[in-house]
């Protein structure tokens, strides 16, 4: 029975929109500069570049009633400073079985795995994205990864591909425009309460 859904009719039931975030929230670069002194035990600096496009589409989703997870295999500053700024609601670093924190947002959120999307992008995401109601490849997407998924983004990770995947479950529901206007809205408490921070430059 479940074979026969569309990803329209996925995209209807999530609840729960879990991304990794290299090679999806980023084009997969992982620039490393070493430390200043030389010392190759020192303090590196990592650097990834994210889109605006998808900060402002989790502030829509946030609004749309959508809460979101990040869920990634390396442990990263960078990560922890994006999703403080983006109100991220779950963030799991370092989880080389990504199941463990599939299964943990499952029993923070009560819900059920058909609630739930994810958008991967290589093969360390699969056994999410086999097991999710709605699996989401990016355009840049190793084939494994698109083979296992429902829908892939027009976009690639880094260039727009979490806002391509917040866009189609918010246009499945016939709610994207509406949600759009009530975040436009500068009287409304709730557009600026699910609003991204900004920044902490």
């Amino acid at each position: 029975m479940s074979e026969a859904l569309t990803p329209e009719d996925r995209a209807r039931r999530v609840k729960v929109l879990l991304y990794d975030v290299d090679g999806v929230l980023t084009n997969g670069d992982i620039t490393i500069i070493p430390p200043l002194d030389g010392n190759p035990n020192g303090h590196v600096t990592e650097i990834k570049a994210f889109s605006a496009h998808d900060g402002m589409g989790i502030s829509i989703a946030r609004l749309a009633g959508l809460k979101i997870g990040f869920v990634t295999k390396r442990n990263s500053q960078v990560v922890a400073i994006r999703a403080r700024d983006l109100k991220i609601d779950h963030v799991y670093q370092g989880q080389s079985n990504k199941v463990d924190a599939l299964n943990k947002i499952i029993a923070a959120e009560n819900c059920t795995l058909d609630e739930i999307a994810y958008v991967g992008d290589d093969i360390i995401d699969l056994p999410v994205m086999r097991k999710v109601g709605f699996a989401i490849a990016t355009a840049n997407a190793r084939p494994q990864a698109k083979a296992a998924a429902h829908y892939v983004t027009p976009n690639p990770g880094g260039q727009g591909a979490g806002r391509d995947a917040i866009d189609f479950i918010l246009n499945s529901r016939g709610i994207l425009d509406q949600t759009i206007e009530r975040y436009l809205d500068p009287t409304s408490a709730e557009a600026k309460s699910a609003d991204i921070g900004a920044g902490n430059m």
